[in-house]
């Protein structure tokens, strides 16, 4: 019995043994299987100037994200809502107003909004878009460190977009102001904001593009909208509107404001005002609380390379005045219509937009030098600018002598086919509404043609060709006929809002 007794103990043992070691065994496999779980190093060393280079952009990020802050809004909109707000929505598809659902029969709607700005002092002034805060009843600003504060506006200026505010708060961290001669197509920016709600976001890319105008701004008023925009492909999405572009410096270099969009979301392309004239608007609402700004007072228009062919430019670069307004600097100063202004203050001028964002940086009582080219050579012009509000928007009227020469033909109306337009005697209802009496009447424009290339359209009327006066369709053929292929016709038409010249090379 004894002898079965220590013979079980020992086989309980022995089991013990071996089952200790079958868990240490499989224990090792399991441990040593974790150990190989992944290669043992990283597949690429990165290089000194890589791993610099990310220091750099983790740098710039955290430097610059406690300047840049979310913006609400709450508009109170009596009766329709708000048009020029919807404007900017279906064009930038950047406010994104999101209306109350209940609404009380005779009083306001309200809705709210959501964009960002940008400290630029550390007593609380802050820039943002106008259209982020227009019409807004009651704005708030929370910081990146979650503060919120009530703000107040202290300026708009819709020509350029821009507004600032103002919150009760010190000790900001304000971002730093860069300059706009420094920045180079293709250097790496940084768009900070508040895109979908999401606070605090940083989006990098390359600045695409520079002086990128022509983009069609909704506008309250009749008149032109300042457009000379730095692109980037940095990811910018509705909410960033107001927010900061920086390099890589961290310095302020625009202000972000558009998208090119056809979902209402990145795709790509997104616009900032360009930081010299973001310096300029926000300068003077915070000193006067309002745009002390000079005028040229003309209508313009990029030339194209027919208008500088016919100029003898050899280069395609400047700006063509169309109209030049009764009364204004530019009529005091000599500026005629049909003149080229190729240079600001020594400086080039190459697009319209160009000429704007330059303008735009002086104030009323400055005197600016437009280098002109008239007649094939130089000339200089020493304008002084005045305040819009001085401005008559009545018309200049063409004092320069009339042409005595009278077409030996009556013709009543013709067509150009191969520029594509027809032209007519005036009626009289383009008599009454152009308050004219003389000139070829443009009566259709064809598709795909020349003409509708460069832009002509109906219901102008052609008052001169090729600088000389047109009093009916008849002059109008004889200096076409007379014309061989190569050549550029020079027109200049008459709208009901505006005056255009265009300049057509003959097929």
């Amino acid at each position: 019995m004894k002898r079965n007794i220590i013979a079980g103990i020992g086989l309980v043992g022995v089991g013990i043994t071996i089952g200790i070691w079958l868990v240490s065994l499989l224990g090792n496999i399991f441990a040593k299987n974790i150990d190989n779980l992944g290669a043992k190093q990283a597949p690429v060393t990165v290089s000194q100037a890589a791993k610099e280079l990310n220091n750099a952009m983790i740098q710039v990020s955290q430097a610059v994200v406690p300047s840049v802050v979310s913006i609400s809004v709450t508009i109170e909109e009596k009766g329709k809502s708000n048009e020029f707000r919807q404007q900017w929505q279906e064009f930038f598809h950047f406010f994104g107003e999101q209306p109350n659902e209940e609404e009380i029969p005779g009083h306001p709607r309200r809705s709210e909004g959501a964009g960002s700005g940008v400290i630029v002092t550390e007593d609380g002034y802050i820039v943002t878009n106008n259209h982020v805060v227009d019409d807004a009843s009651e704005i708030k600003v929370v910081l990146n460190d979650k503060n919120e504060y009530k703000a107040k506006l202290i300026g708009t200026d819709p020509l350029t977009d821009l507004a600032v505010i103002k919150i009760d708060a010190h000790g900001l961290t304000p971002a730093h102001i860069g300059t706009i001669e420094d920045i180079q197509i293709g250097e790496m920016v940084f768009a900070v904001g508040n895109p979908l709600g999401l606070n605090s976001t940083v989006t990098t890319g390359i600045v695409s593009a520079i002086g990128r105008g022509e983009l069609s701004l909704p506008t309250k008023k009749s008149g032109y909208q300042v457009e000379n925009f730095i692109q980037t492909d940095a990811a910018i999405n509705p909410g960033n509107s107001g927010g900061g572009l920086f390099n890589l410096a961290g310095s302020l270099i625009g202000i972000n404001t558009a998208i090119a969009t056809r979902t209402g979301s990145y795709i790509g392309y997104g616009f900032a005002i360009p930081i010299d004239l973001v310096k300029a608007v926000i300068v003077d609402l915070i000193e006067n609380g309002k745009i002390n700004r000079g005028y040229l007072g003309v209508q313009i228009r990029t030339i194209d390379k027919d208008q500088a062919k016919f100029a003898g430019l050899s280069k395609v670069e400047g700006v063509m005045v169309n109209d030049v307004l009764k009364d204004s600097p530019s009529e005091k100063a000599g500026v005629e219509s049909g003149d080229i202004i190729l240079e600001l203050n020594g400086k080039t001028v190459k697009t319209s937009n160009e000429l704007q964002n330059q303008v735009v940086l002086h104030k009323a009582g400055e005197s600016v030098n437009l280098t002109i080219w008239r007649d094939g050579k130089k000339i200089n012009k020493s304008v002084t600018l005045k305040a819009k509000e001085e401005e008559k928007t009545e018309l200049a009227s063409d004092n320069s002598k009339k042409n005595d020469e009278n077409s030996s033909e009556e013709v009543k109306a013709t067509t150009f086919d191969k520029l594509g337009f027809s032209v007519s005697a005036l009626n009289a209802e383009s008599t009454k509404s152009l308050e004219m009496t003389e000139g070829a009447l443009i009566t259709k424009v064809d598709r795909y043609t020349p003409a509708a290339d460069k832009g002509l359209f109906p219901n102008g009327v052609i008052v001169k060709a090729d600088r000389k006066e047109i009093k009916n369709p008849g002059q109008l053929k004889k200096i076409i006929e007379n014309k061989k292929s190569g050549d550029v016709l020079l027109l200049q038409v008459k709208y009901a809002d505006s005056k255009r010249i265009i300049a057509l090379e003959i097929p």
